[in-house]
């Protein structure tokens, strides 16, 4: 299965070669990049830790800016909990390392771009960094980078482990090349136990499969970059997080109809006088800010740029083109609604909006947190909403305010049930060290 994978990954790079290279030489942002990536800046890393270095070391990986957040209170217990020990902390994207070197530079020893997947860079990454256990976050399963951890028996843990219905199809008719790698993990932590069963039906023996639930349950508000909008103060606010292409024309018609409706935001005489709910919306990919700002404008809605840095009373809508402030902008809502789900994208994590007791709404496309949707819908914390009922139900819960208060109980106690993934995630690590 491996030599197969690399003769293929070698003709990929062969064939790709001519057109990355020249970027490579000649774009100092994608030099740094690479260089460090294929290993060839493993001196500055081994300096580092030669100086730093103390107890066991811990090596985390996660893909991005998701997983980077869902890590973070798994970081925070380890370095509380294992000491000394040094902390190694990956990222795969550049969005996911810059958020990466904000939230996790006060609990690791390192931040790093990942290796790509060739033997030789992965080698030197270990050589440097001599890992006592790796950690891989979510997802990022990489065959070269695993294969070369088991040879060198280092423990290998999956934490949060999740497996939607499209992957666990693409997987199971892949067995023959998915089995041997998910074969190189000491230990899978899976999110449910439904993630468990498929990891269970792809032939992973049992004692190597677990259910420690999500680690971001256990996230805490305080972490997320703070947020301050002195133009949104006192205002009602409805935060739409990672939004998709075909989701926005969606929300911006629906949140000018429940702007419209005088029971939803009524002044102090009961009376409407232009609507002061505003809007939060974040898309998934931040590069499309601009093209949201027209899209907005084509609804007849005012809208701004976060990163514009200008603040503009007037305006209804801002535009969440940054990243690491949409947890703390869930915090400042009234009503959450969760991007990808209107469209078939599979949903994103409603737990931060949850936890912070957010009444949330959703699409019916939730394949990837389906287990966490069913809990919050029926828990009372969450209504499941079409694009023709988006808006009655957005306008329903924003205008009484028994209604939104029990979504808002409800949700935020069924995320403190489930908390406590940690403590269990912090035991199987000692244990993978033997301390």
């Amino acid at each position: 299965m491996f030599l197969v994978y690399n003769a293929l990954l070698a003709v990929l790079i062969l064939l790709l070669l001519p057109l990355i290279l020249p970027v490579i030489l000649f774009q100092k942002k994608y030099r740094g990049c690479t260089l460090q990536r294929l290993g060839f800046q493993t001196q500055q890393i081994k300096a580092h830790l030669s100086a730093t270095q103390s107890g066991p070391v811990i090596w985390l990986h996660a893909l991005s800016v998701g997983e980077v957040t869902s890590a973070l209170p798994l970081v925070k217990a380890i370095r509380e909990s294992i000491r000394p020990a040094t902390l190694v902390f990956t990222a795969t994207t550049r969005s996911g390392k810059e958020l990466a070197e904000q939230l996790m530079a006060p609990h690791v020893d390192l931040v790093l771009f990942s290796p790509l997947d060739v033997p030789f860079a992965i080698r030197r990454y270990l050589a440097v960094i001599r890992p006592n256990c790796f950690i891989l976050v979510e997802t990022d399963f990489w065959p070269n980078w695993l294969q070369q951890l088991k040879r060198q028996q280092v423990p290998v843990m999956l934490v949060n482990g999740r497996i939607s219905e499209q992957s666990f199809a693409f997987y199971h008719r892949l067995s023959f090349f998915f089995q041997p790698m998910f074969r190189c993990f000491s230990l899978l932590s899976m999110q449910t136990g439904q993630d468990r069963d498929k990891m269970l039906a792809l032939g992973i023996p049992a004692e190597q499969v677990v259910c420690f639930g999500n680690l971001k349950y256990d996230l805490s508000v305080s972490r997320a970059v703070p947020f301050d909008y002195p133009a949104f103060n006192g205002k009602s606010i409805w935060v739409c997080g990672s939004t998709h292409p075909g989701e926005e024309e969606l929300i911006f018609a629906a949140f000018k109809n429940v702007g419209a409706d005088p029971r939803v935001c009524p002044d102090k005489e009961g009376e409407h006088r232009g609507s002061p709910l505003h809007l939060i919306l974040a898309p998934r990919k931040i590069a499309r800010g601009e093209e949201l700002v027209r899209l907005a404008h084509s609804f007849g809605l005012s809208a701004t740029l976060r990163s514009s840095g200008s603040i503009e009373p007037e305006s209804p809508v801002l535009i969440l083109d940054t990243i690491g402030e949409l947890a703390s902008c869930y915090g400042l809502a009234r009503l959450a609604f969760i991007g990808g789900s209107l469209v078939d994208e599979g949903g994103h994590n409603p737990i931060e909006a949850a936890a912070q007791g957010v009444p949330v709404l959703f699409g019916q496309h939730m394949e990837d947190f389906a287990e966490i949707a069913h809990n919050l819908t029926d828990s009372g914390g969450a209504k499941m909403v079409t694009a023709e009922t988006l808006a009655e139900t957005a306008a329903a819960i924003l205008r009484d305010d028994t209604l939104h208060e029990e979504m808002s109980k409800a949700a935020r106690t069924l995320v403190e049930q489930q908390r406590g993934g940690v403590e269990r995630h912090v035991q199987a690590v000692r244990e993978l060290l033997g301390c």
